[in-house]
């Protein structure tokens, strides 16, 4: 039988997110930032190819991405409430790793396992930065789905796309957990 590791398990059962919006100073440090990313970058990537690439976002730089946001909002003619979800993880942001998904030509990996591969990446980050005592929350929102948007504020190429924005920041006080999914409902077990 394998050795179990039951620490890291117990880890992972009660792992859970807190809203980024409660986030609060101090963050991680330079130092600290580099040993969860290195964690993170410990994800499955068929053929080596890194089909990502990590942009580390401070505090000043919150405040220009904000007002991209709010910009590309009023360009597409958005209302109030548009502006708001656009700007917001940005006005109220303290420290994030944005991930973008960078696949490479590889014939023998499918973009489909390449993207997947970002989006372990953003799971890494989560848990990686949990695991360290901070408070880790993935998200996007709309500024993050839109091709004008990234490539303003991430460079992004036509063919990237960001595939989690993760905070890091001290977390609130925990409060109740969500309710987490019912196995009986969700998984099939096939035998034959």
């Amino acid at each position: 039988m394998p050795a179990r590791n039951q620490p890291a398990l117990d880890f992972l059962l009660t792992r859970r997110s807190r809203p980024a919006k409660l986030f609060t100073a101090p963050v991680p440090s330079r130092v600290e930032l580099e040993e969860i990313i290195t964690a993170a970058l410990r994800v499955p990537d068929h053929s080596k190819l890194e089909p990502w690439r990590l942009i580390v976002v401070e505090k000043p730089a919150f405040a220009r991405l904000a007002g991209l946001a709010e910009a590309r909002a009023l360009a597409l003619g958005g209302d109030v409430e548009k502006i708001a979800k656009g700007r917001g993880q940005y006005d109220l942001g303290q420290l994030a790793v944005v991930v973008i998904s960078s696949p490479k030509a590889a014939e023998k990996v499918p973009v489909a396992e390449q993207v997947l591969s970002a989006g372990a990446v953003c799971l890494g980050l989560v848990n990686a930065a949990t695991a360290a005592g901070w408070g880790a929350c993935w998200l996007t929102g709309w500024p993050a789905h839109d091709p004008v948007f990234v490539a303003e504020a991430f460079g992004c190429a036509p063919h990237e796309s960001v595939a989690g924005i993760v905070h890091i920041a001290t977390p609130p006080a925990d409060a109740l957990d969500r309710p987490r999914p019912d196995l009986a409902r969700i998984v099939t077990w096939m035998n034959a």
